[in-house]
């Protein structure tokens, strides 16, 4: 591995003009097989109203929809505003080689973009000698318009399933970027007016907990303390006028409960806060908790309920526990996804943890796996739940590991599947939708009832044999959250660089539709529609097309069958040096063959 990293940072140079105001955004580049497949699949849809409460705002945070990567402080998925149609749906992307990816898109009071964007190396296109940074950018051009280097994090065994060291991080209330950063400090940084970044406060929680890992996430509650995780298992408070820092590790509270092998209580999450309340919803690898904080400020539990688990790393799943940062509904419910066999949705009263449902999902025929196979449904989640006050919508991880999962004509298990709350207690599935969904996290429009997820089907359109694989498209996807029935599918592109590895579907304030991948960020948006008395309506802004898309120019031949004999060693589970290689192979084909983006 370290080969390869030596090769991505060796090999590329760093121009300073790309990253320069005004310069054109680098398109991520596509298969040259991407014009046989179609650019669009399906019809525009209609308006269908979801009717839910309001989610309380955090105080401390920015606006819901703009603070974190699950839109708010209940980790609703969910947005009041209405995302892409289908109609005339246009694609823009951005490049930011090598294999960089904008997970957790924000924005501020601008309508900008601010995203803390992770790589196997440092980025050219960044300026900084970092694999992680901080990036304000454009929300329609996708253009940089300021950077800030943070700490960069180590390369783990397996990167792509790491969500340490800014994966997770939230805006706040001034347009803050407040960041759980590799180097285990909290990292309050502000905007200038440049514009640009200027750190704010830096915190070393080493100083209080020096046994503690690498963090994951964190978050303030509603009296402005932050709280967060670590990997290891370790929940901690930092007030930032005084600077206290209180943590605790949960591996001797879960004695006798760790997964067989481990002394730690894994957090591979994110987790919920109650807006104006003092609840905190954390789910470690083996349990779901409620915390408090002591009139000390340091964390304590109010509850604690184990969930089922069935001891085996599902392929799909970080590790054997929950894949779920925990999502509150309504007035006193929380909701997580188990590791059962098949997976449960279970249903918490978040005032004393009472198990008030649980329901299978995935649990059909359909999802049976061979005889002999190490657990008997391909059923699993590493993603939040969608969640109003009484629906919630689970996606089907089962199968993706990696970018190996869905390389060279891979796919993953099919499903989405969506549950109800019953009037009298309980709940029920309601439908299960058969997209394949590798691992985005979807996201619900209240106000359209379209449901956003982001696919990867079978390779139905290059001519057979697919010398010598099959190629990998990938579509922003629009389902009917009243059926579970496709609306739509919008191609992005096609290859690893669309791959958007856990990242998840973002809705912009104007609209506008976002997803992190492996090459950057993607954006989607209807074009907007110029009525008869000339008024505009609709339409997010940007309209320049992605690299390579039908309609225009971008195209590699000359590496297409060295990327396609890699793809098919990659199928199967290759070593992770094999993928960054492919990785490698592609940023290196785009960057030397770079080109302004176009008009799609």
């Amino acid at each position: 591995m370290a080969a390869v990293v030596a090769l991505l940072a060796g090999t590329l140079g760093a121009p300073a003009a790309a990253i320069a105001q005004g310069q054109p955004v680098v398109p991520i580049p596509s298969d040259p097989r991407t014009p046989l497949i179609p650019a669009f699949i399906g019809a525009p849809a209609s308006a269908h109203p979801v009717t839910a409460p309001a989610i309380p705002r955090a105080l401390h945070m920015a606006a819901n929809g703009s603070s974190n990567i699950h839109d708010d402080a209940y980790m609703s998925d969910t947005y009041t505003l209405a995302g892409p149609s289908g109609r005339d749906t246009a694609v823009t992307t951005t490049y930011l080689v090598p294999g960089t990816e904008c997970a957790s898109v924000t924005f501020d009071r601008a309508g900008r973009i601010v995203s803390v964007c992770l790589g196997l190396t440092p980025s050219p296109l960044t300026g900084t000698t970092s694999n992680v940074n901080l990036l304000l950018m454009d929300p329609h051009s996708l253009e940089i318009v300021a950077n800030y280097s943070l700490p960069s994090r180590a390369i783990s065994p397996n990167p792509f399933r790491d969500f340490s060291g800014g994966g997770y991080f939230y805006l706040d209330d001034q347009d803050r970027a407040v960041v759980a950063a590799a180097n285990k400090h909290i990292m309050v940084i502000g905007e200038t007016a440049t514009p640009g970044f200027q750190l704010i406060s830096d915190h070393d929680l080493t100083v209080a907990c020096p046994a503690m890992d690498k963090l994951t996430s964190a978050l303030p509650d509603y009296t402005g303390r932050i709280w967060f995780v670590s990997f290891n298992g370790w929940v901690g408070t930092l007030d930032l006028g005084s600077g206290t820092i209180h943590c605790m590790d949960l591996a001797p509270v879960e004695a006798g409960h760790l997964p067989t092998g481990k002394t730690t209580a894994e957090i591979e999450n994110s987790f919920a806060i109650e807006p104006g309340k003092s609840g905190v919803y954390i789910a470690s690898e083996t349990a779901m908790y409620r915390f408090d904080a002591l009139q000390s400020g340091a964390p304590a539990i109010t509850w604690q309920k184990y969930y089922d688990r069935v001891d085996v790393n599902k392929p799909g799943q970080v590790d054997t526990g929950s894949g779920t940062t925990p999502t509150l509904m309504g007035s006193d419910l929380v909701s997580i996804a188990d590791n059962a066999d098949p997976m449960d949705i279970v249903v918490y009263r978040r005032s004393d943890g009472t198990r008030v449902c649980k329901q299978p999902v995935f649990n059909t025929d359909a999802f049976k796996l061979p005889a002999g196979s190490v657990v008997t449904y391909a059923s699993d989640s590493e993603n939040s739940l969608i969640g109003t006050d009484t629906s919630m919508v689970v996606e089907n991880n089962y199968g993706y590991s990696g970018p190996t999962s869905t390389s060279g004509g891979a796919v993953t298990y099919p499903g989405l599947e969506r549950v109800d709350m019953d009037p009298g207690g309980g709940c029920h599935a309601l439908w299960t939708s058969m997209e394949r969904a590798p691992s985005v996290v979807p996201k619900l429009s209240l106000a359209s009832g379209l449901l956003y997820t982001y696919t990867k089907p079978q390779d139905a359109w290059t001519p057979a044999p697919n010398p010598p694989v099959g190629a990998d498209p990938w579509f922003f996807t629009a389902l009917d959250f009243r059926t579970g029935q496709t609306a739509w599918s919008r191609l992005a592109g096609v290859g690893i660089g669309y791959n958007n590895n856990y990242a998840p579907v973002t809705i912009g304030p104007d609209g506008t539709a976002y997803v992190g991948v492996l090459g950057g960020l993607v954006e989607f948006a209807d074009r907007p529609v110029v009525t008869a008395g000339g008024g505009v309506t609709g339409g997010g802004g940007g309209n320049a097309g992605g690299g390579g898309l039908p309609g225009t120019s971008t195209a590699f031949p000359a590496r297409s069958l060295e990327l396609a004999r890699l793809g098919g060693l990659l199928r199967g589970s290759a070593p992770v040096a094999a993928v960054l290689a492919l990785v490698t192979l592609l940023f290196l084909a785009a960057w030397r063959g770079r080109r302004s983006a176009t008009t799609n």
